[in-house]
């Protein structure tokens, strides 16, 4: 069933295919979107030390820092390989789909009421990928398996790339997950535009990235959210690993403007909590509509 969402017309909208009626005098028009409406966001993202290759000690550290989730909050993010740190040989840490971290995931998700995603290692028909978890309160899940695997730390010689995109919805948000070195690759991030919609509203990267990157981090981060206009989130780590990689986190929220709105401080773990505001978005694709003009493109795996 369709659901109509009432915008009041504040330019043309060009190229889109939506039907304008008058009422009480006024002009609007109604987008005939294939999801819910949608709402305000309201999300909760940690930026965590993480402790090497020594799970319990992680899911105990993780399990201390949800708590400091507010209530109504619908979506928690956490950092890239949260069990573990990265990278970790998946033979001796990767877990099916039926283990005990996909367990914990969906029962703290249930406590919280709330959606989380994180990643961890996971072997899947005899195969071992980075995989991002998009768990949700009822217990059912999604699985993305990183693209771009990291081959100058080894990660390609550990797991395999994942083949294929994921976008999930909620509340009336189409999300699109993606992981850590997946951000140097725009094509893979690329949104797409068609029939007056958008593929995705918010986009994310869970992520280890180094402190000698952050340059790259920030610029990157800021260059996905204007080029996709959509709101763009970067979820690092903090702490130092046990190859000596020093980690300052950085972790941040960036509006389809590409201003940060949201931006935990370098070095210190913190629970952050951020309301994504749908008007806001839909507001400037409407006065700046860039997706009528991008380029149509086809990903060959």
């Amino acid at each position: 069933m369709l659901a109509f969402r009432e915008i009041k017309v504040v330019e043309a909208c060009h190229g889109t295919s939506l039907n304008e009626r008058k009422i009480s005098g006024k002009c609007f028009i109604f987008a005939a979107l294939n999801r819910l409406t949608m709402q305000n966001l309201h999300l909760a993202y940690i930026q965590a030390d993480l402790r090497w290759e020594d799970k319990a000690a992680n899911l105990e550290h993780f399990s201390e820092l949800l708590q400091q989730v507010q209530p109504a909050t619908d979506l928690i993010l956490m950092p890239e390989t949260f069990t573990t740190a990265f990278p970790v040989d998946p033979k001796q840490f990767a877990e099916k789909e039926d283990g005990p971290t996909m367990a914990w995931l969906r029962e703290q998700a249930q406590a919280k009421n709330a959606v989380i995603a994180t990643t961890f290692p996971i072997e899947k028909d005899g195969h071992y990928y980075n995989s991002l978890v998009w768990m949700r309160p009822d217990g059912s899940y999604e699985l993305y398996f990183k693209r771009h695997t990291f081959t100058m730390g080894g990660e390609d010689k550990l797991v395999e790339r994942g083949e294929h995109q994921l976008v999930v919805e909620l509340n009336g948000w189409r999300i699109r997950p993606m992981v850590c070195y997946d951000i140097r690759f725009p094509v893979w991030a690329r949104n797409r535009y068609k029939d007056g919609q958008y593929e995705y509203d918010l986009a994310f990267y869970l992520a280890n990235f180094p402190d000698s990157r952050m340059v790259v981090w920030r610029t990157l981060l800021v260059a996905r959210a204007i080029e996709n206009q959509a709101y763009w989130i970067g979820v690092n780590r903090v702490g130092t690993d046990d190859y000596g990689l020093h980690y300052s986190g950085e972790s941040q929220v960036i509006n389809s403007r590409g201003e940060v709105i949201s931006k935990a401080e370098p070095y210190q773990e913190a629970v952050l909590h951020c309301t994504l505001d749908d008007e806001k978005l839909l507001h400037f694709r409407q006065k700046f509509p860039l997706g009528p003009d991008w380029d149509s493109f086809t990903i060959i795996p």
